[in-house]
């Protein structure tokens, strides 16, 4: 049984082959540039050669294929976008309008001038991933499933915070199902305020299985959580620092106790460990982290949880983990610029970088009954250990 899983960040997007027939840790796998650093270098090739621009295809993830278009338009080339697109800069197509990009509909810009370079927008590229995978002689015609994890604001209707409304959706979520896997969604049930993910199912042409979609920071805590030292530790927190956004889960014996969510760009190592603190306390407020510039923060248990008291409670992953310094891969390895906070950094089947991908193997498991035995047996050691020339 074969599940393709695809974590699409803001810096790379990691792609990894579950097979049931392989220990995980054999299982194929890419980390290639993310989608919207490939859109950021097409605009700025032709922004360089002043050539006039049309985005179309989806809503996908913003950060540099937007700082790329605010780039072009400023340097007084046209640049054009269909509505769904043009979403990926804002909701509130207006405001794209301002930033000085023509919003047209789809028969418009079929008849634009040849001379205009078109770039399809989205996050998911199946046929892409599909072919690269042959050029290695692997197909992925026989897929029990696939999953894909992004963030997602959320469309926030107007007047309403952006932050605000992604924090009242993990509020929520937690509040119908307390436990990680609630931020997954066949591609069938997705709300309709969840655009980002919505777009990933829109674009999921030549998928021929059931399609899970998740929300990239649950996904990469869920991943850690299968790090064999960070399974046996009953109670822990677990950070995921991302490129963008930074999100910390309290962990117990009742699933999750509490968290928080920030803007990376915004944080520094005290400040951190101040958060973190006053989340093992208990004593962390919603609005300390909203009127700093982040989304919030939720408690639900307020019995304090020692840091740097036991073998280790802290738990971090992300492609920004230095903030913490060079860390330890096992307890007795303490070697970090935080001592008092004993952080461990997780390396779930040995490899960081795609925890994602395992939190959405995961998370498949709990959404697809069909394929969770033999999923939940691969995550748990159990298997035929076999190696790739035997099967």
């Amino acid at each position: 049984m074969k599940i393709l899983t695809v974590d699409i960040g803001t810096g790379t997007q990691d792609i990894f082959l579950y097979d049931s027939r392989l220990d995980l840790e054999n299982g194929f796998k890419f980390v290639l540039p993310s989608p919207t650093m490939v859109i950021f270098q097409q605009i700025k090739e032709a922004t360089h050669r002043g050539t006039p621009l049309l985005l179309s295809g989806v809503t996908m993830g913003g950060g540099p294929s937007a700082w790329a278009t605010e780039a072009h338009v400023k340097a007084g080339y046209p640049l054009y976008a269909t509505p769904q697109a043009a979403r990926t800069l804002d909701d509130d197509l207006e405001k794209v309008e301002d930033m000085g990009i023509r919003v047209i509909g789809e028969d418009e810009a079929s008849h634009l001038p040849e001379t205009v370079v078109r770039l399809n927008m989205q996050d998911f590229d199946f046929t892409t991933i599909h072919e690269t995978f042959a050029r290695f002689g692997v197909s992925l015609s026989d897929l029990a499933a696939v999953a894909v994890a992004v963030f997602d604001h959320g469309a926030a209707p107007p007047g309403i915070s952006d932050r605000q409304f992604r924090f009242n959706y993990l509020k929520q979520r937690i509040r119908d199902e307390n436990r990680l896997s609630a931020f997954a969604y066949r591609a069938e049930d997705i709300p309709d305020m969840l655009t980002r993910l919505q777009a990933v199912a829109a674009s999921a042409r030549g998928v021929d299985a059931p399609l899970v979609i998740m929300d990239s920071a649950p996904a990469a805590i869920l991943g850690a959580t299968l790090d064999p030292i960070v399974a046996r530790r009953e109670r822990k927190m677990i950070i995921n620092m991302g490129n963008f956004h930074t999100l910390a889960f309290r962990l117990g014996p009742g699933n999750i106790e509490g968290l928080f969510e920030h803007h990376t760009g915004l944080l520094d190592q005290p400040k951190m460990e101040h958060l973190l603190r006053a989340l093992a306390k208990g004593s962390l407020q919603h609005r300390n982290i909203f009127n700093n510039g982040g989304h919030g923060a939720l408690i639900y248990e307020t019995t304090p949880l020692p840091l740097g008291e036991g073998e280790f409670d802290l738990v971090v992953t992300g492609p920004r983990r230095s903030i913490f310094g060079e860390g330890r891969q096992h307890p007795a390895d303490m070697i970090t610029t935080s001592p008092a906070l004993r952080p461990y950094f997780a390396v779930p089947f040995g490899d960081m970088m795609i925890s994602g991908c395992f939190g959405l193997l995961s998370a498949a498991a709990d959404l697809l009954p069909e394929l969770a035995e033999t999923v939940r047996a691969s995550l748990h050691g159990e298997g035929s250990h076999k190696v790739p020339w035997d099967i």
